[in-house]
């Protein structure tokens, strides 16, 4: 299995972990006005950095293993997709917020920023 993931390609690798980191920042920046909006707001403060390192965890390595092959701006726009493709499915079913077409708009930028930053 270890084989398998080091023999993936670095875009998939990169891409993986830093799905997964998102996940984990999303839930850090904004869970807690779900979940402990009755708290104070340094123990949602505290609570936010505990559930982050897990997120700096996963994200230095997939840096890392990005940079290795992809620039920093390449690096940038896939992280800035992910973040909204993490983003829109957590506010629409975590959050209850509704679907709004700006969301669909946003993408359709972020689709446009990945042809310019991957073209050359």
């Amino acid at each position: 299995m270890i084989n398998y993931i080091i023999n993936m390609p670095v875009i998939i690798r990169a891409t993986f972990l830093l799905i997964l980191s998102n996940l984990f920042m999303t839930f850090a920046w904004y869970g807690h006005l779900k979940n402990h909006a009755d708290k104070k707001w340094y123990i949602a403060a505290l609570l936010s950095w505990g559930i982050a390192l897990f997120e700096y965890l996963l994200q230095v390595p997939a840096n890392r293993i990005g940079y290795s092959e992809l620039d920093i701006a390449q690096l940038k726009i896939l992280q800035e997709v992910i973040t909204l493709s993490v983003f829109v499915p957590f506010a629409i079913l975590y959050m209850r917020q509704p679907f709004k077409l700006d969301f669909l708009w946003a993408g359709l930028c972020l689709i446009g920023a990945v042809y310019f930053i991957f073209r050359s």
